[in-house]
């Protein structure tokens, strides 16, 4: 079993967020440069009681160095075969269900109609490596997709400086990679075999990236597979860790939470819409400036609560299967179930009526 970095230990600031009182939290939601002892005092119990002071924080914050916008991006899956092993995940290689990548030509049919719904930034998905999508595949999609959109990102299995560059070169602006649990001992129960059972090349890996020459790096903790107060003050170790080592690249945080895939997976610790909500504001509290990620993992009502108070960048209309904008989500079990199914139009309508502007693009392909 890999063992964890010693920068990446939660465990010393675990009992602060089980035992911080009052005091602690008011004293975080006040701080000017907030430590890691504050993002503790606002996980603890104690601060469940100060949710809607939280919220009033983030919401300062977000619309202070975002405005009123809500940058949005959309999934599209390249491919469903696998060679992993992860227990939780419905294109684990011991899934029953089709296995498909796109052609080139329907990779083209794919992005026709992702720019009928005007999106402008994909990322692009695929599962572990294998001989049907490996590296050279999914480069070869990040150069066609580059043609077409003038933001292109990759969440795809962990690889090499080298591959990175390469990906950078096709038109790559960024990759996010996931830590899945930052539990060394859950990480390995959950990820049986493959590449992916190596937690340090995976926990690694956004360093490669930034220094292969990409832009960004979007990383998290699948929230429901360890202890969540462990995950995300490791998870914030990790962005400060990253901060200092890359200061020049953007880092994005995004909040997953487990949900119902073929496998019939079930969270060992749930996390609810309340304590799911703290965190986000914990997070926007304590990185005023870094882009907070949800997607349409969470319901409808869910997501618009939190945007513009946390969150302002916002996952639409996806599909978690392969081919799906085209052909529709009913062929295929996707990765998972999506909660949020509302088209482009109804989701902008929504956004606009919170008196936010939905952002479908921000980058111009030039900067490339």
């Amino acid at each position: 079993m890999s063992s964890r970095p010693a920068w990446l230990d939660p465990r010393p600031y675990a009992a602060l967020a089980g035992s911080a009182g009052t005091r602690e939290v008011t004293a975080a939601l006040t701080a000017a440069q907030p430590t890691i002892t504050d993002f503790a005092a606002l996980l603890s119990p104690a601060a469940a009681s100060h949710l809607e002071a939280m919220a009033q924080r983030a919401r300062e914050l977000t619309r202070g160095h975002f405005g009123n916008t809500i940058q949005l991006y959309a999934p599209l899956y390249l491919s469903n075969y696998c060679t992993g092993g992860c227990s939780y995940c419905g294109f684990s290689s011991d899934r029953h269900q089709p296995r498909h990548k796109l052609t080139v030509e329907q990779l083209a049919t794919e992005m026709k109609a992702l720019r009928a719904m005007h999106i402008e930034e994909i990322l692009l998905l695929t599962g572990e490596r294998t001989p049907e999508a490996d590296f050279d595949y999914l480069n070869r999609c990040v150069a066609d997709a580059a043609a077409v959109f003038p933001k292109v990102t990759v969440e795809a299995f962990g690889m090499r400086v080298e591959e990175y560059s390469a990906l950078e070169a096709s038109g790559c602006t960024g990759i996010t990679l996931y830590q899945e649990t930052y539990d060394p001992t859950v990480y390995e129960q959950c990820h049986r075999w493959g590449e992916k059972r190596d937690f340090a090349f995976r926990i690694a890996a956004p360093d490669r990236a930034f220094e292969s020459g990409l832009r960004s790096v979007g990383i998290g903790a699948l929230l429901g597979l360890a202890d969540p107060v462990s995950e995300c003050l490791a998870l914030y170790q990790h962005v400060r860790h990253l901060q200092r080592r890359h200061w020049k690249g953007g880092i994005t945080v995004s909040f997953p939470r487990l949900r119902p895939e073929a496998g019939g997976f079930r969270s060992p610790h749930p996390v609810d819409e309340p304590f799911l909500a703290r965190i986000i504001f914990a997070f926007r509290i304590c990185f005023a400036d870094v882009p907070l990620v949800l997607s349409t993992r969470e319901s409808a009502g869910f997501r618009d609560g939190m945007a513009g108070i946390g969150i302002n960048k916002m996952s639409v209309a996806s599909r978690t299967t392969v081919g799906g904008y085209e052909a529709g989500e009913a062929a295929d079990k996707g990765q998972f179930e999506i909660d949020d199914n509302r088209d482009v139009t109804t989701f902008c309508s929504m956004l606009r009526a919170h008196h936010l502007e939905p952002v479908f693009k921000n980058w111009d392909a030039v900067f490339r």
